[in-house]
């Protein structure tokens, strides 16, 4: 008997440019016998008519309020800009909806802690997309680490480049990018991109048990490509972590908040008592970029590609984006028929959010924070 496919209602969608539309449409598609898209809204009324009709979609919301109440939508997905994820998940989750909200969760851990506890109560799931966590590369890099590939692990390094700001310490458009060069609007190098490379790394190597960081803002304006204005910032631009893993092994993170000269933006490396592993990447945002693995380990001098083998691929997305967000949306319908907890939740977005909190706390104080201590 072919089962109920989740009807989707999106809130933020811009054909050609969004979040939503380069990953979500197209990975709620490849799904097309678990999923169906119910429709759009947006800001206004035109907005979501033009966005449905250039993407095919059924039916175009009136508003939020409309799409949450809708009785043919059974999750809502939020990909809009963080200030807003707050207002619109406590709506969707009012009305009953499970709810996937792209990460970061809420601006700020008290957010974060406010949609989980709401989530709890109502009965409903959140889902939260840290979809790194499910990329073949670092679905594969933690089999590797928990099958012995590496020994004991002794340490780790991550040194990264992403943020809003390209080479030159500019923007290529205002609409677009200057919110996120304000750090009170909670989307950061530190949120965003280290965030997302954060949640990874703790599924592969576990909890971070102290943290000590410097967060700094060394561009403090940024040119506006498409307008000429010199915008200011206040978000920081060098994000520097070193910490202890609850293993006991040391953790070094540095990222840089402008792209890679050449392409070259993600280097991480595990090393232990029986080998190392190298992740790499054109980019920090490590939950959009195309990731590989080297190794070595006994006597070998030269590290080696570790291929990834073909089932974590087989039935997805080829592109990076869209097939992320495929599997996480995957591990959503499971969870909702079996009552499974296999996609990260509004609960594991909280602990990272915690992280993030105790990264912050560390910089201000100048001293070493315990995540695990912040309320």
């Amino acid at each position: 008997m072919k089962r109920q496919r989740f009807k989707v209602g999106i809130v933020g969608l811009q054909p050609g440019r969004s979040w939503a539309a380069r990953a979500h449409i197209p990975a709620l598609q490849a799904l097309s016998e678990t999923f169906e898209i119910a429709g759009v809204a947006n800001t206004s009324l035109a907005s979501a008519e033009k966005a449905a009709a250039e993407t095919g979609l059924p039916r175009a919301f009136a508003d939020v309020a409309e799409l949450v109440a809708a009785p043919e939508v059974d999750i809502v997905t939020v990909a809009v800009k963080v200030p807003h994820h707050l207002e619109i998940v406590k709506m969707a989750i009012g009305a009953g909806k499970h709810v996937y909200c792209e990460w970061p969760l809420g601006n700020g851990l008290a957010e974060a802690e406010e949609m989980a506890a709401l989530a709890r109560a109502k009965g409903v799931l959140g889902v939260v997309g840290t979809q790194a966590r499910v990329a073949p590369e670092i679905e594969y890099l933690r089999h590797l680490i928990a099958d012995g590939f590496v020994g004991e692990v002794l340490s780790t390094t991550l040194v990264a480049r992403g943020g809003a700001l390209q080479g030159s310490g500019s923007i290529p458009d205002k609409k677009t990018w200057a919110y996120l060069l304000d750090r009170t609007n909670g989307a950061t190098l530190l949120t965003i991109p280290v965030g997302h490379t954060l949640a990874a790394l703790r599924d592969v190597l576990g909890e971070i048990a102290e943290v000590s960081a410097v967060l700094a803002t060394r561009r403090t304006t940024a040119l506006a490509a498409d307008t000429g204005e010199t915008l200011p910032v206040s978000a920081p631009d060098q994000v520097l972590v070193s910490g202890v893993l609850a293993s006991g092994a040391p953790l070094s993170l540095h990222y840089r908040g402008v792209t890679a000269r050449d392409g070259d933006g993600l280097f991480w490396e595990i090393n232990g008592t029986e080998g190392d592993i190298r992740v790499s990447g054109s980019s920090g945002h490590s939950q959009m970029v195309q990731l590989s693995l080297k190794g070595a380990r006994g006597a070998e001098k030269v590290f080696r590609p570790l291929e990834v083998p073909a089932f974590y691929r087989f039935g997805w997305p080829e592109d990076v984006e869209p097939g992320n967000v495929a599997r996480l949306y995957a591990r959503m319908a499971r969870d909702l028929r079996e009552g499974t907890h296999t996609a990260p939740n509004f609960e594991d977005a909280v602990a990272l959010h915690r992280v993030i909190a105790a990264i912050e706390k560390a910089a201000e104080s100048g001293s070493c924070v315990t995540p695990s201590a912040i309320q």
